[in-house]
């Protein structure tokens, strides 16, 4: 059960970071974001993000996303080839 709350509590802070996207791009584009439910810190690269917010939060209670306008930073498209048996 505490995997389920943690992942809820994961979607709530990307929600946020969804909904307030625009306002964190004009302060923070480019950064990697660590985002709880008090605080957004911003740092140059993913790898001092991720060691402040495992230092300081724990794993699985942050998240870390790169700030940059539009989908790109948070969407993956992934293509396949169809293979057909004759």
């Amino acid at each position: 059960m505490e995997s389920s709350n943690k992942q809820c509590a994961i979607d709530k802070l990307f929600q946020f970071y969804l909904e307030h996207q625009p306002e964190l791009v004009k302060m923070y584009s480019g950064k990697y974001l660590v985002i709880t439910v008090n605080s957004v810190t911003s740092f140059p690269d993913k790898v001092s993000a991720y060691r402040f917010g495992v230092d300081t939060f724990g794993p699985g209670n942050f998240l870390l996303q790169l700030c940059t306008p539009g989908d790109g930073a948070y969407t993956v498209h992934l293509h396949t080839p169809i293979f057909c048996r004759s």
